[in-house]
């Protein structure tokens, strides 16, 4: 676990905060504001997906969204403790269920997409008869239906029965000459009975009991005597009601209970699904990128092998519009940057960006920044600001030194450490030989550390250390206020000449200044001031070679574009071209088909001949055209060889499967394959033809079977009528008995059983069944018959 009070230093909390915003239920909630960084490089190189996924669902899917769920893990624990539970639960609970249930399908048809979000879904539970429990004892105006019981359903008629008869009696008492004593002709309730508004002059005019009486004392609301009787009846039948009520919703929560354990599960699954899409929401809100996550790199000691590579990083917490983004370039070689530059240039808020940076990275959040490359910290440790406890009557210097001790404790290789001001507070000399020292503890430990400081002592040490870097924070003198900007690798140089000469301080006095600055340290300042010069011509550089090379991606990302859509649009046209083929072939078959049903009632062989004859030119006529156009080469989709018209009984290769199989049935553009034990529907252009067996020579001379290449072993009359169904039947057995198939599938389906029993008397009457037989389990049972022709 990260160190907590480093986190908070940091102010990681507050990032969590403004996750919270994004969430869509309680449960989601507190799960964003739990949120602790992990220190697995692949949990979070998980958590980054996930949340990848996730903006990818949601930047074109509207549909995916956690809900009406709700937090009911309350619900669910009260219920196993032996609460009844009130509707209002009931509701949230079936409302949280449907939801579950809907999200999960909604995710697992994406999982091809979205394989992360998928295995998080495919482990929500459904509880769908506690759902339909729910709706039957509770109704859409969220009470109890009259129908959850039938006790309940005898007593509300009851209740019904003697309202109407209290309301008929006391209409006939308003609509009587008693309603002269009546402050107004209506009927009201009082204390669960009904009452009729008398005034209060009239007290005793009509018999009955006073339940209440206005505020003024002008009128009196009674109950007549003739209705009490009535009114009792209906105030029992009114209790019974609630018992029953209660009763039922007590039943209701013990099968609460009962699925008390999934109910929970299922809210942690979608606590942690709203914590991905707040992730995601929050990440396309911030325009933030993915980071990625480096291998710990084996180095030279003290190298602890790290990686802080960010660019254009923008604080989380400071408004968007007028953020200055901060590079955290580190060199592969460094690990120790020290900052310098002056107060209120910004190293605080720079400190601040890069452990947020770690710490949002490490918990599966995208970073606000154009890229990012990191390797995954054991731990986060901070120093920064005023660290004075009044408390413990500590200055300054100790608050943060007593911390500091606290860091020095734990770190090690595997932390990133940052600091601010180090060693301010005190005597600088001493501060600036403390800073060193611990600086030096620091780098010995092979922690990765990033320190502000103001001791220009500093300075030479980092450029004559190995692994360590100067940086400072950029200064505009024209303006006299920082820019906010870090520059690695260039150490901070001294603006308090440049800010007096600029607000006006008498040269005579800056002159004397120089002079007693030295030569050596205005040398530096000319060397520095180069180095700025220098950079920003490069930086110039950079950004010009950026911008060619984000038009020129653009470009390339539009000729892509086209050449899709170039492609689409041939293969579109080859489709229609293929549909058409295949509309003309389909009527030259119908013509075939009619040949063949001559072929049955033929009475010679001479016209048997004549029209076989005719039925092979047709085939052979037809077939080429759409043979040729299928031979187009269509990049990546897997070709078959056409030198064979396939038909049933063929050997084939299946494409993608490196086996082969027997055709048994071809409908349309698939062909039904059996291979071994297995049989598999495959479409055409995902087989090779292999072989065909042939009859014998001597059999092809002395005779001849027409052979009906395209019949079915499937015919499905599910949802005809008797009649009409029998003489498909009836045509079917012809043509197969033709065709010399050795068996059928034929689907009735159960129904009513009328249309299974016609089925199978006809096939005890057809001349070329052999038998029949129910279809097995898997095959469709009764509503299938299994037929057997003759050979």
């Amino acid at each position: 676990m990260m160190d907590t009070k480093s986190i908070e230093t940091l102010e990681f909390p507050k990032v969590l905060a403004t996750l919270a915003e994004y969430t869509s239920f309680s449960a989601g909630e507190d799960a964003a504001l739990d949120v602790a960084p992990t220190t697995d490089l692949r949990e979070a190189q998980r958590w980054q997906t996930q949340t990848a996924e996730a903006i990818m669902l949601l930047s074109g899917d509207s549909e995916v969204s956690i809900g009406g769920a709700k937090d009911v893990r309350r619900s669910a624990e009260n219920a196993q403790r032996g609460f009844t539970l009130p509707i209002t639960e009931f509701i949230a609970i079936k409302d949280t269920l449907i939801s579950s249930r809907t999200l999960k399908r909604n995710l697992l048809k994406k999982r091809d997409r979205i394989p992360q979000l998928a295995e998080i879904s495919d482990l929500i539970e459904e509880v769908p008869g506690l759902i339909n429990d729910i709706n039957q004892k509770i109704d859409e105006r969220d009470e109890v239906a009259d129908n959850a019981t039938p006790a309940l359903s005898r007593l509300r008629q009851q209740l019904r029965t003697a309202h109407d008869r209290i309301q008929d009696r006391l209409r006939g008492l308003i609509n009587s000459s008693a309603s002269q004593y009546m402050q107004d002709p209506i009927i009201t309730m009082r204390g669960g009975r009904y009452v009729i508004p008398l005034r209060a002059e009239f007290k005793g005019r009509i018999k009955g009991v006073v339940h209440d009486q206005s505020s003024s004392g002008a009128t009196l609301f009674i109950e007549p005597l003739n209705t009490v009787e009535l009114n009792n009846s209906y105030r029992s039948l009114q209790i019974e009601e609630q018992k029953e009520i209660e009763r039922i919703l007590a039943e209701l929560s013990r099968q609460v209970a009962v699925n008390g354990e999934e109910l929970i599960r299922i809210v942690e699954r979608m606590a942690e699904l709203d914590l991905i899409f707040a992730r995601a929401r929050y990440g396309m809100a911030t325009d933030a990128v993915r980071p990625i996550f480096n291998e710990w790199r084996d180095l030279k000691p003290p190298h602890p092998g790290s990686t802080v590579w960010i660019r254009a990083a923008r604080h989380p917490l400071l408004d968007p519009a007028s953020v200055i983004p901060t590079d955290f370039l580190v060199a592969d070689d460094l690990f120790t940057v020290l900052i310098t530059g002056p107060n209120t240039g910004g190293k605080t808020v720079s400190l601040k960006n890069l452990g947020l940076m770690i710490l949002m990275a490490q918990s599966g959040l995208h970073v606000p920044a154009n890229e990012a490359r990191l390797t995954v910290f054991d731990n986060v440790f901070a120093d920064i600001g005023d660290e004075q406890s009044i408390e413990q009557s500590l200055s300054t210097f100790s608050a943060h030194i007593t911390n500091i001790i606290r860091i020095l404790r734990q770190v090690d290789e595997r932390s990133l450490v940052v600091l601010d001001e180090l060693g301010s507070g005190t005597d600088p000399t001493e501060g600036a030989a403390i800073a060193q020292a611990i600086i030096n503890f620091l780098r010995d430990q092979g922690a990765t550390s990033f320190i502000a400081t103001h001791y220009p002592e500093l300075k030479l040490y980092a450029s004559q250390t190995a692994g360590a870097t100067n940086a400072s924070m950029m200064f505009d003198v024209e303006t006299l206020s920082p820019t906010y900007e870090l520059a690695i690798g260039i150490p901070g140089k001294s603006n308090a000449l440049a800010i007096a000469r600029r607000l006006g301080l008498d040269e005579s006095i800056l002159d004397e200044a120089m002079g007693l600055v030295g030569i050596g340290d205005r040398e530096a300042e000319k060397l520095i001031d180069s180095i700025f010069d220098l950079r920003e011509k490069i930086s110039a550089e950079e950004a010009a070679t950026r911008l060619a090379r984000s038009r020129a991606e653009k470009e390339r990302d539009q000729l892509r574009m086209e050449a899709v859509a170039l492609e689409y649009e041939r293969r579109k046209i080859l489709e229609e071209a293929r549909e058409q083929a295949e509309a003309e072939l389909e009527n030259v078959r119908n013509e075939i088909r009619r040949a063949r049903k001559k072929l049955k009632h033929a009475q010679s062989l001479t016209a048997v001949k004549k029209v076989s004859k005719r039925v092979s030119e047709m085939e052979d006529g037809v077939q080429q055209p759409l043979e040729d156009l299928t031979l187009v080469d269509i990049p990546d989709e897997p070709k078959r060889r056409r030198n064979k018209r396939l038909q049933v009984g063929d050997t084939v290769g299946i494409a993608n499967l490196n086996t082969t199989g027997v055709i048994t049935n071809i409908q349309g553009k698939e062909a039904e394959i059996a291979a071994g034990r297995m049989t598999m529907r495959v479409r055409l252009d995902q087989l090779e033809f292999k072989s065909r067996s042939e009859p014998e020579p001597e059999q092809r001379q002395s005779s001849y079977t027409p052979t009906v290449t395209d019949i079915s072993m499937e015919l499905d009359i599910r949802g005809e009528r008797v009649e009409s169904g029998l003489q498909r039947l009836d045509t079917y057995l012809d043509a197969a008995a033709i065709s010399d198939l050795p068996w059928a599938r034929i689907i009735h389906g159960k129904g009513t059983g009328r249309l299974r029993q016609a089925v199978r008397k006809a096939l005890g009457k057809h001349h070329g069944v052999n038998s029949w037989e129910d279809g097995k389990q898997g095959e469709g049972d009764e509503g299938v018959t299994i037929v057997r022709f003759k050979r």
